[in-house]
């Protein structure tokens, strides 16, 4: 009977381990696995501010190079040029939410597109591109002709037709009403 020696078959041995793993990490960049997944998104229509607008969120689910441009371009519902909204992917980036510029022209029950590119830095070539559509359940023309109100605390727009008037001198409210409060 041969008699087996390990002595010979464990650098061959070890070498295919290592070849095993070198490859098991090259998996994520070769397993066609898409970089990343529309988690949501949709149209807003901020009443107060009498403005519309979309985006959408997606989830990294393939390493990312820092630095990599992650440019979404938004359909104009008015027409014209597609509304480019960039960023630049940062080291350990899970979660990335793209907004477009305020819209104008939003029609319910219409798909509008979006599309995700992912460049390189250098070369702006692109490595690559997903895309979705959003629909609107609502039309645009539920929102005010002007905004209601201006400013981060929501102040009322001396245009608007909610303004608040101010009480009558001396006037507080109803529990130090005095008899020359209307």
């Amino acid at each position: 009977m041969a008699s087996f020696c390990w002595c010979l078959t464990w650098p061959r041995t070890l070498l295919l381990g290592l070849l095993l793993l070198a490859v098991a990490g090259c998996e994520d960049e070769a397993d066609g696995k898409p970089h990343v997944e529309f988690l949501g998104g949709g149209f807003i229509f901020n009443y107060n501010l009498s403005e519309a607008y979309y985006g959408f969120v997606v989830k990294v689910t393939r390493r990312i190079p820092t630095g990599t441009i992650l440019e979404a371009e938004f359909e104009n519902p008015g027409g014209g040029p597609a509304l480019l909204v960039q960023k630049i992917a940062r080291e350990g980036g899970v979660e990335y939410s793209f907004r477009s510029p305020a819209v104008e022209g939003v029609e319910a029950g219409r798909d509008y597109k979006v599309v995700l590119r992912l460049s390189e830095p250098d070369s702006r070539q692109v490595i690559a591109s997903y895309s979705r559509t959003f629909r609107s359940t609502a039309d645009q023309s539920i929102l005010p002709k002007v905004p209601l109100t201006v400013g981060p605390a929501y102040q009322a727009t001396p245009d608007s037709e909610y303004v608040v008037e101010e009480p009558a001198k001396g006037c507080v409210d109803d529990a130090q009403q005095n008899s020359d409060c209307p």
